[in-house]
């Protein structure tokens, strides 16, 4: 995974410096696909096919290919924070989980711009580049700050500190080791939640169930344990 993302980042990096000269297509509203996010997916799943021929794929822009092993799945988000890129603005990664049988066993979050690999695999802890990662402790709600990319979220719980970053890849890696200390998001997509859950887990925090859920509007909620009843309880109607 991680010779993948060193691979791949090599055409994001590229890529970023010379914006202007993108070709994008309009996927939606709010949902660009750039030629970048192609490729970078193309790379990934030609890396992970060379170490493991028959494991199959759920991808962004792909969709699902399934091969001989149709029970382990490697979960691809190329470019998540697409927006922020086509912006310039320097927050945004690459996004992969392994699930087999329905469980997330593995993930990896690679920052290209910041050179920062968060990952984990189950029972084995999760790491920011070489050293070991855990959530916060903080307990008081009014103290910590959350990231949730739901519009209009700030006048919805004003007592809360909340980011907006436009990469819920990163959010959740942000959770893992403890930058931010919770996240809630609606009708979000398995590809931009899969491998921050395990990271999330394994260093000590909390996430609702979505292993073997739908693919898309997904409602995920992630917290230090702490922190993460007092933040269900708040949030029981968002």
């Amino acid at each position: 995974m991680i010779k993948a993302c060193e691979k791949a980042c090599k055409v994001i990096i590229r890529d970023f410096g010379e914006i202007e000269k993108l070709q994008v297509s309009k996927k939606g509203p709010k949902d660009f696909v750039t030629i970048t996010d192609k490729n970078v997916e193309r790379i990934l799943i030609d890396q992970l096919s060379k170490s493991k021929k028959n494991y199959s794929f759920i991808t962004e822009e792909t969709g699902k290919i399934i091969n001989k092993n149709n029970n382990v799945f490697w979960i691809i988000d190329p470019i998540d924070g697409t927006l922020n890129f086509l912006h310039g603005i320097p927050h945004f990664a690459i996004s992969i989980a392994l699930q087999k049988d329905n469980e997330i066993i593995s993930g990896l979050i690679f920052d290209p711009i910041k050179n920062e690999i968060f990952y984990a695999e189950k029972n084995n802890g999760s790491y920011l580049n070489n050293s070991r990662i855990r959530v916060s402790k903080k307990s008081n709600l009014e103290k910590c700050l959350f990231a949730s990319n739901n519009d209009g979220i700030k006048s919805v719980y004003p007592r809360l500190n909340l980011r907006n970053t436009g990469c819920a890849a990163l959010d959740l890696a942000y959770v893992g080791c403890g930058r931010l200390d919770g996240y809630f998001h609606n009708n979000i997509n398995l590809w931009d939640v899969a491998a921050g859950k395990i990271i999330i887990e394994e260093a000590g925090g909390k996430v609702n169930d979505i292993d073997g859920y739908k693919l898309n509007k997904i409602n995920i909620r992630a917290g230090n344990s702490n922190i993460y009843d007092k933040m269900i309880k708040l949030i029981d109607n968002f």
